[in-house]
């Protein structure tokens, strides 16, 4: 059996190393290292692949945030209402700009943003909502552009780990994710489902004004160069990350098949078990849909009832099998972004998460010897202890 990691790149890139070494080598050769012809193929081919205006890279996910939040104009004191249960990019921009982080609970099935916990926390200085697309589930978004509708707001997507999902809306129509908000990021972080060999990230939308001023912003503040029209950062994708970009995009849907493909075996493996909650699509969703992608599965990651999950993380280690706790703090009790306004009987679903919450290996090389040994071994472990 082939050593199992929690992503495999080296497995991947051996199999499209005849497409991605040429469009390297190609950038090395023109030493077009910035804002090269690369990029703007890639932002271009990736505009068709999303169905969205405007794609403008940057440096990494992190920047693409908070980038977006400053194209919106949003002013110090304003409110951003985000999950608490998610990494801490998606809060720490809103601090970074002097904006007020307001955090709330995720739904216990999909992990998103509640939408009853959103309704809850707006306020006349709310300015935006900023839903993330979880382990790679399209988030609640009619609801939530609904409810940015009838209050004004601006919503933003964090496709980071979401990548290449549809989202269908209420009529059957299908958007990918990204294309949907005001204005979204992603990052390319190399274990994301579409990852490049270092950093990098992206902001989309659908509107051009806004676009004008986050590429401005990207670059200095300059559309002339040395005429600084707004405040802006340095934050620019290299060319030879948009050339590895590029030779992985047409992959992309085939990529989250394979990861769809491993989810359903897992789930087979798991499905049955009275301590285990599989991952599904959404709310509505029994399993994982054939006839639609909104869950393209970032990470694979199963809720434990009744179990000691870190003794179960302990046992993994010992038998090689990597895994992951994501998150294993909530972000309202981080000591960089707690606050009194908070609550602990409005974090019920986040605060048991945190407890139970365990990811197994999932990419796109995993086989089915791999899926074997770490189901068994989980289930063994469970029974054993049970």
């Amino acid at each position: 059996m082939k050593k199992i990691q929690m992503v495999d790149l080296q497995g991947q890139y051996a199999k499209i190393k005849d497409v991605v070494d040429p469009s390297i080598e190609e950038v090395m050769n023109s030493a077009s290292f910035i804002n090269g012809p690369k990029v703007h193929q890639f932002q271009k081919n990736l505009e068709n692949y999303l169905g969205v205006k405007h794609v403008i890279p940057c440096a990494n996910g992190t920047d693409a945030l908070q980038i977006a939040m400053m194209g919106l104009g949003l002013k110090p004191g304003d409110e951003v209402i985000t999950a608490d249960f998610t990494f801490a990019a998606t809060v720490e921009v809103i601090a970074l700009l002097q904006l007020t982080p307001v955090l709330v609970d995720v739904d216990p099935v999909t992990f998103n943003i509640d939408i009853d916990a959103i309704k809850k926390a707006i306020t006349p200085k709310t300015r935006a909502i900023v839903p993330v697309h979880l382990f790679g589930l399209a988030a609640e978004m009619d609801a939530i552009m609904d409810l940015a509708k009838e209050h004004n707001l601006y919503v933003i997507e964090d496709n980071a780990q979401g990548i290449g999902a549809d989202y269908t809306h209420q009529d059957d129509s299908k958007t990918k994710t990204g294309a949907i908000g005001h204005v979204a990021s992603t990052s390319f972080f190399p274990s994301k489902n579409l990852g490049c060999y270092g950093d990098g990230g992206a902001i989309f939308t659908n509107d051009d004004d806004l676009a004008h001023t986050i590429r401005g912003i990207v670059n200095h503040g300059m559309y002339e160069r040395y005429h600084h029209d707004v405040v802006g950062v340095n934050s620019r994708l290299d060319s030879i990350q948009a050339a590895v970009l590029d030779a992985k995009l047409p992959h992309l849907d085939d990529y989250n098949k394979a990861r769809q493909n491993a989810a359903r075996k897992y789930n087979e493996a798991f499905g049955d078990h009275p301590k285990i909650i599989i991952p599904s699509g959404r709310t509505q969703c029994n399993g994982i849909c054939e006839t639609c992608d909104c869950h393209v599965f970032h990470q694979y990651t199963l809720n434990l009832k009744e179990v000691d999950r870190d003794a179960l993380v302990a046992h993994l280690q010992e038998k090689n099998i990597p895994c992951g706790v994501y998150y294993p703090i909530p972000l309202h009790r981080q000591k960089a972004y707690a606050d009194e306004r908070y609550n602990e009987a409005d974090f019920t679903v986040t605060n048991s998460l945190v407890k139970s919450v365990i990811s197994l290996p999932m990419h796109t090389e995993l086989d089915n010897e791999q899926i074997e040994f770490i189901t068994s071994t989980v289930l063994s472990f469970i029974d054993r202890n049970s």
